[in-house]
């Protein structure tokens, strides 16, 4: 008997005892419960949206949302009941161990709440919430901390501030939730977690919700999330759904005190704004305003100062409402008359979006530069809620000269970002964590960028090898160019005639450069004939591609 067989016999027989040890209590009329005493079974009732997502003493929605200095400040908001002026958080260096272990004197402080915040809810009471401004931290340190009001304490919870410049880091992206939050989405966002519980940012790209004051829809939001709201930093924008008459939700600022660093408009505050993170310039826009000439103005103008004057490596741009729409007849076309150039013109790596309810992935056209590699700016559209929309083939991205390279409908999703000094890398995922799509994005020092699809046997051969001339002599120079390679990557240059017949031969052996192209010119040898045609063959540890044919001509 194998321990597999075991197993599943023990368990097979303690069920039958507790099977046979019940009926014999039920013959017996010894067991317990309604239907023993000829009670009518009572059918069960929800259970009421106010009782649910009742406030107490109790601290809950734990968030933390970012600052200005994320090296040396962090603010954490929560929701409960306190005594006016009592609310607080207390926070210390991560210790060992807490409980029986005691912290030694002085090494926990006490940090006083700013003034609350209440919220009347459609529920029948207020929400009232609390915010702590952490500051004078150390640089890439892990804390814990605590919030509530002196007796009623949430649980000790950590977080790790950001290094002061570009170290590796990963963070999350979602697009819309807004629907089945309390069914479907907690789901998604659990199993991002587990996939990159080391994540120090999550960005979501608006429509967190459906009705932009349901307190029963924010109360599930926050339970989707749980524990990890507490402990990982909040980057979020409005969407459509965080509006009504176009009126902010109610729920936004006091829950998300973003930096007041945007344009400067009152309506903009804390949903136009921008952090920089461990080498990355992270920037959110309020899309929801494509329609206002003066509003779209300024952001337009705030955000070309952020990129024309950007110390970090990277730049992560995230708004609602996509540069090319992925379902519909939709096409927001000041969005992308007025934003898309800027993030041509200064290099931006990565445009998040949401609104559209499918997947796609993309770029401008004229980046390509090769099958497998283009230059530019990628742009992605994401849902990670259950309400899904039909796509339109792609059609608001050829018809603006963008190719849209992956798309994908009925799915919900989340992105996992993982940033290095010289590399991002990003891959997108199912709920039940199976592959979507994926790309790395390389960088040198120039700024120049090469972004590459993740390797398969497919992409990896074929005709992918660009020449500057398909005519040539004996002893003239081809241009020979290729895209795709890991940084130093050692190649063989091969030549061989497209009817086989001849042995090929290898010319040279070169390294890509450090972003993974390659470029050489090649001298075709006496040895070629005349009228015959010859291609170039590249051979490398991960690729063997080839170019169109030369004719050889004299």
């Amino acid at each position: 008997m194998t321990a597999n067989t075991a197993r599943w016999t023990m368990a097979s027989t303690r069920t039958k005892v507790a099977v046979l040890g019940g009926a014999t209590l039920l013959a017996s009329g010894v067991l317990a419960g309604p239907l023993a005493f000829g009670d009518s079974p009572t059918d069960p009732t929800p259970h009421p949206a106010a009782e649910i997502h009742k406030p107490s003493p109790m601290p809950d929605r734990v968030m933390l949302t970012p600052t200005t200095t994320p090296a040396t400040s962090q603010n954490v908001t929560w929701r409960a009941e306190a005594p006016a002026g009592s609310s607080q958080a207390q926070i210390l260096k991560a210790p060992r161990g807490l409980g029986d272990v005691k912290p030694a004197a002085g090494e926990v402080t006490t940090v006083k709440a700013g003034p609350a915040t209440p919220v009347n809810t459609n529920l029948g009471y207020a929400s009232t919430y609390h915010t702590v401004s952490f500051s004078d931290l150390e640089p890439d340190t892990r804390y814990t901390y605590r919030v509530g009001d002196g007796v009623n304490w949430s649980a000790w919870t950590d977080f790790t501030t950001a290094a002061e410049s570009l170290e590796p880091f990963s963070f999350i992206y979602y697009g819309d939730a807004q629907n089945y939050i309390d069914s479907a989405v907690p789901r998604v966002f659990r199993q991002a977690f587990a996939d990159r519980p080391e994540a120090k940012m999550i960005v979501n790209a608006g429509d967190l919700i459906n009705s932009p004051n349901s307190e029963e829809e924010w109360g599930q939001w926050y339970q989707a999330g749980g524990f990890i709201d507490g402990q990982v930093n909040n980057f979020s924008v409005t969407g459509n759904h965080e509006y009504s008459s176009g009126r902010l939700s109610a729920f936004w600022r006091p829950q998300f005190p973003y930096p007041d660093n945007g344009p400067g408009n009152e309506e903009l505050k804390q949903t136009v704004y921008t952090v920089d993170y461990q080498g990355v310039r992270f920037i959110g826009l309020d899309s929801n305003f494509q329609g206002n000439a003066e509003l779209m103005a300024a952001q337009t103008a705030w955000l070309e100062g952020l990129l024309s004057d950007n110390p970090n490596q990277w730049t992560v741009v995230t708004f609602h409402h996509p540069v090319y729409a992925m379902t519909g007849t939709r096409n927001n076309v000041n969005v992308r008359n007025q934003w898309g150039p800027l993030f041509e013109e200064y290099g931006v790596d990565l445009v998040l979006q949401g609104h559209d309810h499918a997947y796609g992935r993309g770029n401008q056209v004229a980046n390509r530069d090769s099958v497998t590699v283009h230059n530019g700016v990628t742009y992605a559209v994401s849902v990670s809620g259950g309400k899904m929309y039909d796509l339109n083939n792609g059609a608001n991205w050829t018809d603006n000269g963008a190719e849209l390279i992956r798309q994908g409908e009925n799915a919900q999703l989340y992105q996992m970002i993982d940033v290095t000094g010289d590399t991002i890398r990003y891959e997108s995922r199912f709920a039940n964590g199976e592959h979507n799509d994926g790309f790395l994005i390389r960088k040198n020092a120039d700024g120049e960028r090469t972004v590459n699809e993740i390797r398969t046997e497919e992409n990896t051969t074929g005709e992918q090898v660009t020449v500057d001339r398909t005519t040539a002599r004996k002893g003239e120079k081809v241009q020979v160019s290729a895209f795709g390679y890991d940084p130093r990557e050692r190649v063989e240059i091969r030549l061989r005639t497209v009817d086989g017949k001849d042995k090929e031969r290898v010319i040279a052996t070169v390294e890509a450069d450090e972003i993974g192209r390659l470029s050489y010119s090649l001298k075709l040898p006496s040895w070629v004939k005349k009228d015959t045609s010859y291609e170039v063959y590249l051979t490398s540890e991960n690729q063997r591609i080839d170019s169109p044919s030369i004719a050889i001509t004299k």
